[in-house]
């Protein structure tokens, strides 16, 4: 359907047309769009509420009122020390350089999965993907390989980059290249090709034509995708901790050694806060920003515009992105692979089948089939919450709703550690005495998965012509089956797409699943993370072995629910 030239028809006119159902007209449309409205949003807030304002503020409030009374004068003096100021200004400034050059090595990957259509797409596609869903410690660890002592580097250059911000830098590339390959590239190949073909015909060189119309569309897109990058690498802790040692610490690193090795709440407290506000300062001028640029987009089937490469300057500009991928994913993936593999007759691996009462109750291996249960569940919670909530947000009206756009994005600010132990503290009293139900740990999951969903949906979901919605209303029909009858069809691309996302990074979730995870249901995070910590080769070697598994885990499913596409409307 051609959105930019559909029409809504007009009622007839004069004494004889029919009258119009109740609630309809101006007034009783923007009665029932802000009800409709409210109502969406009933479930995300009280979600929020309950599993992630509830949780921080009990935290919070145990670290700063001792004795029955607020200690605010604990705020200065924590900011007023010179190390907190050098974690700030790190964590700040190696967060912008890290979504700068995310951004710059991963939109050429972003134009080729969207433009191109190329043998081994679908499954390099899921291999880009992979690393996003690596715990972060095992992400640290297998660029330790590559750039520390003894590592590739060093082993055929004599380079190490480890203790070096530039380390961290390439690790951040890594973890976070699918986010804005998948983000921008989802809606870049529902752009009709024709409206750039037309701007080159009037004469505008292909470098204007993509600046001037491809760009502006692409612009919501590639803000939710900076955003996000800039959000992980602000809150970054297994990867600065591994790769930074004792010179680099950002707040999320801070805040950890705060509670767990010096035990001084307060301080983690105050931490806490600054990156609560900063985060939501972040949210606020982001959305002002992606609002002002947002319009009603042509979109078009994506088969329609992917082409088998043309000429020598596309064949290179897929070269380019292929190596990209080989040197930047598969050569730290290829590394844990080859360390899984050390011991003899894939020893490790027999090893994850043995019980281990020294830090599991039950066999290692369990924990892949306890992910795979957590994770399915989180995706189902973050798909209703995320989805109502986009829908929710798609109605652009108001202080309130911008404020709940923010609000959504916080939990890939604040800090996991403090949503860790916000669960534990906050959620061990009826009726929320959760602390020995299965269904905690997709809770905090889930906490993470609903903003990519809303980030994943939002932009598709405002490109839809306004004015078939007012149709469908004006004809009678109830938001839920506008919903169904013309937001669906054109949104199920986007679906899957936050579908997978959820999925990945349930899998991968590690900083609050870490406190609540029981040690006879251990995640696969958990488990790589508490082997790590754990002298060894036998323990080291599992733990690669793990993170071995969960690559291939992450891998199959991505391309289960490649295959799944039968109209090609998803990204995964």
């Amino acid at each position: 359907m051609d959105l930019a030239r559909t029409e809504v028809a007009k009622p007839p006119t004069g004494p004889g047309r029919p009258k119009a159902p109740a609630g309809t007209g101006a007034r009783g449309s923007r009665r029932t769009g802000s009800a409709a409205r409210l109502g969406l949003m009933a479930l995300p807030v009280a979600f929020f509420g309950v599993f992630f304002a509830y949780p921080v503020a009990a935290i919070v409030a145990r670290g700063l009122k001792a004795s029955g009374s607020w200690d605010l004068g604990r705020i200065g003096e924590v900011l007023g020390d010179s190390g907190i100021r050098h974690v700030l200004w790190f964590t700040t400034w190696q967060a912008l350089v890290s979504t700068a050059l995310t951004l710059l090595i991963a939109l050429p990957g972003a134009y080729v999965f969207a433009r191109f259509d190329f043998r081994g797409k679908d499954v390099l596609r899921a291999v880009v993907t992979v690393p996003f869903v690596l715990p972060t410690v095992v992400v640290g660890t297998a660029f330790l390989a590559l750039v520390g002592r003894g590592g590739l580097f060093d082993e055929l250059w004599g380079v190490r980059l480890d203790t070096t911000v530039w380390a961290i830098l390439l690790a951040h590339v890594f973890f976070n290249y699918a986010v804005v390959v998948r983000t921008v590239g989802g809606l870049w190949s529902q752009l009709d090709l024709r409206q750039e073909e037309a701007a080159r015909m009037l004469g505008a060189s292909p470098l204007a034509a993509w600046r001037r119309v491809t760009l502006p569309a692409l612009a919501p897109a590639v803000a939710a995708a900076a955003l996000m990058v800039f959000l992980f690498t602000f809150t970054s802790f297994g990867v600065v901790q591994i790769l930074g040692g004792p010179t680099f610490s950002t707040l999320e690193v801070e805040i950890y050694r705060q509670t767990s090795e010096i035990f001084d709440l307060p301080a983690a407290a105050v931490l806490t806060l600054v990156q609560f506000f900063a985060v939501g300062l972040i949210l606020a001028v982001h959305a002002w920003t992606v609002r002002r640029r947002e319009s009603a987009l042509r979109l078009v089937d994506p088969s329609l515009t992917a082409r088998r490469p043309r000429g020598a300057g596309q064949w290179a500009l897929l070269g380019g992105v292929l190596v990209t991928v080989v040197v930047l994913i598969l050569l730290p993936l290829g590394v844990l692979v080859e360390r899984s593999l050390h011991a003899p007759g894939f020893g490790y691996y027999r090893a994850l089948t043995q019980d281990d009462s020294g830090i599991f109750l039950v066999a290692p291996i369990e924990a892949v089939g306890n992910s795979l249960r957590y994770a399915l569940a989180a995706t189902g919670i973050a798909l209703l919450v995320g989805g109502l909530a986009a829908a929710a947000l798609t109605r652009r009206a108001g202080r309130l709703v911008r404020g709940f756009d923010a609000l959504l994005m916080l939990p890939l600010g604040v800090s996991a550690v403090t949503v860790g132990f916000g669960f534990l503290i906050a959620l061990d009293e009826p009726p929320l005495d959760l602390r020995s139900s299965w269904i905690l740990v997709p809770l905090a999951q889930a906490l993470v998965g609903v903003p990519f969903v809303v980030r994943i949906m939002l932009p598709v979901l405002r490109a839809v012509d306004e004015r078939l919605r007012e149709a469908a209303a004006v004809l009678g029909a109830s938001p839920w089956r506008v919903w169904r009858e013309v937001d669906l069809p054109m949104v199920r691309r986007a679906l899957l797409v936050a579908a997978g996302f959820a999925f990945a990074v349930s899998l991968g979730e590690f900083g609050a699943t870490v406190f609540i995870a029981r040690a006879d249901n251990p995640t696969l995070p958990v488990a790589v993370a508490r082997l790590l910590g754990r002298p060894g080769d036998l323990n080291y070697g599992q733990a690669m072995a793990l993170s071995t598994i969960l690559m291939v885990v992450c891998a199959v499913a991505l391309l289960v629910l490649e295959r799944l596409r039968t109209d090609r409307t998803g990204e995964f």
